[in-house]
């Protein structure tokens, strides 16, 4: 499950009229690759039964958050990744449900993923179903990454958010690995279950919704959302898959698949989310992954009106940001995932970016959650 201005001001409250006007939305088709910065509704549009189940009429929420609710009948319709966000927050504080986002994400499916759930169901590995999704997520969503990484006999599947100043980044974290495990026990049978679960988020007070949906150890308050399981799930082979339509789908998501050099910027945005934390984030090693030479790079950028390292540090900003807000993470900790070798020169950084210190800007943060439940 994700900047756009169009989702309406943060005080528009759930029940009044709202003046708002809905944002621009466009359905692609064959040939159309989707906007930077926005989303197909896919899993999101189970945000109208989820509602209902809880008592609520979902209309009043999706208008307040600047969408018509009429939208909700297509997943294939497409929304601001930033109006997901509003959503979910308004979600949130009109049922007063803290895990609304995981509620979401079960009830969604591995054909929520549009015409990347069914180049996944059709893989011939759960490997290369996941690895298609780490491809061709962008054709679904603009405004966040899946990353598959392994050590020794572990596997890491992990969900980023690389899209700036997005609201509820723990509750769609929270539905994006919810249907990262309804897929992969589409994949591998209904039996079964991650290692574990680790979420960017504080510790909820009831816990238990999570393990009924995981039905595995979660580890709150970590820097990365993923799910944890053994390396051998990979090699196991999906039943059903028929090669035939595989290739039909591959062609038909190549077609949509916007040009990396027509977007550079957000494609770049894309790589540094999953390897800033990592330490392999030098623009060298960006221009090598995107097969060009480092002064070629530069020109585009240039051309663009953009710069590496302005780039690099938006994306730090946004990772640096999610953490103070959404969780306990200690600064330090912080700090050392996004390349620092010190607290304090991690605090002079953030500081350039925000005005703030990262302790004024997470106790900001507790002081808005607090308001925003009451």
């Amino acid at each position: 499950m994700t900047l756009d201005d169009t989702a309406g001001p943060l005080s528009a409250s759930i029940g009044q009229p709202d003046t708002t006007p809905s944002p621009s939305v466009a359905v692609t088709g064959p040939g159309r690759s989707l906007p930077p910065g926005s989303i197909h509704l896919g899993v999101a549009k189970e945000i109208v039964p989820v509602l209902h189940e809880l008592g609520f009429d979902p209309d009043p929420v999706i208008r307040a958050a600047g969408l018509d609710p009429a939208l909700f009948d297509d997943g294939a319709n497409v929304i601001p990744f930033a109006a997901l966000g509003r959503l979910l927050t308004l979600g949130v504080a009109h049922t007063r449900c803290p895990h609304l986002g995981l509620l979401v994400g079960q009830r969604a499916t591995i054909l929520s993923l549009g015409l990347v759930g069914r180049l996944m169901l059709h893989s011939v590995t759960v490997g290369d179903a996941l690895r298609a999704l780490v491809a061709n997520l962008s054709i679904q969503n603009r405004g966040a990454v899946w990353g598959l990484a392994g050590t020794g006999d572990t596997a890491l599947f992990s969900y980023s958010i690389y899209q700036p100043e997005v609201e509820s980044t723990d509750q769609i974290a929270d539905g994006s690995i919810a249907v990262a495990v309804n897929a992969l026990r589409a994949l591998c049978g209904p039996e079964w279950n991650p290692t574990e679960v680790l979420l960017p988020r504080v510790a909820p007070a009831d816990r238990e919704p999570y393990r009924r949906c995981f039905r595995a150890p979660v580890r709150f308050d970590q820097e990365i959302a993923a799910l944890v399981f053994p390396a051998r799930d990979l090699e196991h082979r999906v039943s059903g898959a028929d090669p035939v339509l595989r290739a039909m789908l591959a062609e038909r998501i190549q077609h949509l698949t916007a040009p990396p050099a027509s977007e550079l910027a957000d494609h770049i945005r894309r790589l540094l989310r999953t390897r800033l934390t990592r330490n392999r984030c030098s623009a060298e090693a960006i221009a090598e992954l995107l097969k060009m030479h480092r002064r070629t790079l530069t020109r585009h950028l240039k051309d663009s009106g953009m710069g590496y390292r302005a780039l690099a540090n938006e994306v730090r900003f946004e990772i640096a940001r999610q953490l103070l807000e959404d969780t306990e993470v200690p600064l330090g900790q912080i700090a050392a995932a996004l390349g620092y070798s010190e607290a304090s020169a991690f605090t002079r950084a953030f500081r350039r970016w925000s005005g703030q210190t990262p302790t004024a800007w997470r106790a900001d943060g507790r002081e808005d959650g607090l308001s925003a439940s009451m």
